[in-house]
């Protein structure tokens, strides 16, 4: 006869282990969810992983645009072979995507949901769509060249590289001020009725009244004597001009190279405009005795060995050489794709473009990403001084 203490026993410990048993599945099933879900995640942007890149641009022959973009494209082909000799895999997927395209039409395209980075679009027309699908599927869009973008302000996968010319104005005049702190500031006016450069000379002065900083203003027709009391003999200047034309820059050297003839002991720099790099081959002279600081957001260098790599490349694997035109489109998309590409590899949904996160210097563009808000994209707030020495040197200072 069973003992009833017994039985009672044994049920319960058979209710027991059931309990258990239920207990450790639902924790295992909940883990294994956890897991899964994790892991869908992660596999958008995983760190080491493969890096599947789309680029949706005007990618044709019809007109200027098309040609650039095509060569800008060859570019980030050519980071796509340097990244992989580093060991990093690479799956890229390119759309031509004109002005009058609708890019909604692109993006309905399987290959698209399925990329990481999106390089793209040229126009300003089509960011919002893009936007809008790159939150939709995580996916992080570098704005190569569009400038008018708001939704980046709002949109944390958007990284716009271009700044407006008032925050480049703005950048460039903080920048000149920490430069520049011990100098007295010369603006001469050169009678262009056609020139957009207020922007600057007027916000710079502003900034140096703020400071309580002195500065003069004098003309490029003004008599020798009038024209030589704008300059301080005790502290050095700089000359700031408010055109970015090249005849009117050819007129202030010859006043200058007059002024310094009579005025030995007057020490004289410059500080110019992003167009004056078009101007080099003709005035380095110049560039080197006054000292002449160009800023820029990029620095195509021809005196640079690895720009010289590069071209060769460039012409070794598509047998024709780079539009002449400033900056170099090819460079840019390597260095903008070598950028973002490795950034990827090496955080994953983590990268955001900071300052020195990388490791890379770049031929031609810098990139420093911030982030505009909280819930909002990256904008490029990095810029450059490129800097002529006496001693026929030149250095790219960046910020």
């Amino acid at each position: 006869m069973i003992n009833p203490l017994f039985f009672g026993n044994f049920v319960r410990d058979i209710l027991k282990f059931m309990i258990m048993n239920m207990f450790f599945r639902h924790i295992f099933l909940l883990l294994a969810f956890l897991f899964v879900s994790a892991g869908h995640a992660a596999a958008k942007t995983k760190q080491g992983g493969i890096i599947k890149v789309g680029v949706m641009l005007p990618l044709h022959d019809v007109n200027g645009d098309g040609r650039r973009m095509v060569e800008y494209y060859r570019g980030v082909l050519m980071a796509c072979d340097s990244l992989r000799l580093m060991g990093v895999s690479v799956d890229v997927h390119a759309w031509n995507v004109p002005e009058e395209a609708d890019i909604s039409k692109t993006l309905k395209e399987k290959e698209a949901s399925a990329c990481d980075l999106i390089i793209g679009p040229l126009y300003s027309k089509q960011v919002k769509p893009l936007a809008d699908f790159a939150k939709k599927h995580d996916i992080k869009v570098l704005i190569p060249f569009s400038i008018n973008t708001p939704e980046v302000a709002k949109n944390k996968q958007l990284f716009q590289v271009y700044q407006s010319p008032e925050d480049f104005n703005e950048l460039v005049i903080s920048k000149f001020l920490a430069r520049f702190e011990g100098h007295h500031v010369v603006f001469v006016d050169c009678n262009d009725t056609t020139s957009r450069k207020g922007i600057f000379t007027f916000g710079l002065r502003r900034r140096l009244e703020a400071l309580g900083r002195n500065y003069s203003i004098t003309n490029v027709k003004s008599n020798e004597e009038y024209f030589a009391k704008a300059f301080q003999r005790t502290m050095p200047n700089v000359v700031v001009l408010n055109t970015g034309r090249s005849p009117e820059l050819n007129l202030a050297f010859a006043k200058l190279d007059n002024l310094v003839m009579n005025h030995s002991d007057l020490k004289i720099k410059m500080f110019g405009y992003t167009e004056w790099m078009m101007y080099t081959k003709y005035n380095l002279d110049h560039y080197y005795k006054y000292e002449v600081h160009i800023p820029a957001s990029f620095h195509y260098n021809t005196l640079s060995s690895r720009t010289d790599r590069f071209q060769l490349k460039y012409r070794w694997n598509f047998h024709a050489d780079m539009i002449q035109a400033l900056p170099r489109f090819a460079i840019t998309g390597f260095d903008q794709a070598f950028y973002f590409i490795r950034g990827l590899y090496l955080y994953g949904d983590g990268f955001t473009g900071a300052a020195g996160s990388v490791g890379y210097t770049p031929i031609q563009t810098p990139l420093k990403f911030e982030r505009l808000a909280a819930d909002g994209g990256y904008r490029n707030s990095s810029i450059l001084f490129v800097r002529y020495t006496t001693g026929h040197k030149m250095e790219t200072i960046y910020f």
